[in-house]
């Protein structure tokens, strides 16, 4: 059968997706489930540098590819339908979004990148306001790049790895979309990211594996985000 078609009688359980990530203890767990159910508003866009905002409170941002699931996740993990917005046509956003959280911790949502034109257009679209947003912002403390759990790596998420390597901008590997996957190739894509990680000097060492559908991973990724805000 399909290692891509999930199986709802025997699709992977929370604990089976999270097997072998470090879990979060309960405080960790309450911190990050306040600091999410707090109040999150957009409150600027920027298309230039020179139109960013003043650096204020510590920022996370998040990346990845066209339709790897960007808005869905920040919906997800800020209980929100509807406060990221995913463009109708893929590729087509071309700023950065700024999101108040609880008036602790900036949301930053990046412009997809390699939709169709993969590696061409990490050049012509993150080399840009990309790397620089990336490599001065000094409000920046992590990037959440987000990779597909179903599909195989593609070449422009190899050049934003090591665009991040070169901006010396710590960056978290987060796989999405994890219930559309059968536990055996899950277990192999985790190995195979985990794997990809040890070999880039910027990428933080723990990998998270998510499903915005099934609220798989939620709470893990949320405790660990809230450690980046300001204290409550």
């Amino acid at each position: 059968m399909d290692d891509h078609a999930p199986d709802p009688a025997h699709g992977p359980a929370d604990g089976a997706l999270l097997g072998g990530e470090q879990q979060p203890d309960p405080e960790q767990v309450e911190a990050g489930r306040l600091l999410f159910a707090a109040e999150c508003r957009f409150f600027y866009a920027a298309q230039r540098l020179d139109q960013l905002p003043e650096p204020g409170l510590p920022e996370v941002a998040f990346a990845g590819r066209s339709n790897v699931g960007k808005s869905t996740l920040i919906n997800a993990l800020t209980g929100r339908k509807a406060l990221a917005r995913a463009s109708n046509t893929p590729g087509r956003t071309r700023q950065l979004n700024f999101f108040d959280l609880g008036g602790r911790l900036t949301l930053v949502d990046m412009p997809g990148y390699g939709y169709a034109q993969a590696a061409k257009e990490i050049k012509e679209d993150w080399q840009g306001l990309m790397f620089e947003y990336l490599r001065g912002r000094p409000t920046l403390r992590r990037v959440v790049l987000l990779l597909d759990s179903r599909i195989e790596l593609k070449a422009s998420d190899l050049a934003v790895m090591d665009l991040l390597d070169r901006a010396a901008v710590t960056y978290q590997l987060v796989l999405t979309k994890a219930d559309g996957v059968r536990p055996g190739a899950l277990a192999r894509k985790q190995d195979e990211v985990s794997a990809l990680i040890r070999k880039h000097p910027a990428a933080h060492p723990e990998l998270f594996t998510t499903s915005s559908d099934a609220g798989l991973g939620m709470e893990t990724l949320r405790a660990e985000l809230s450690g980046l805000g300001l204290p409550a």
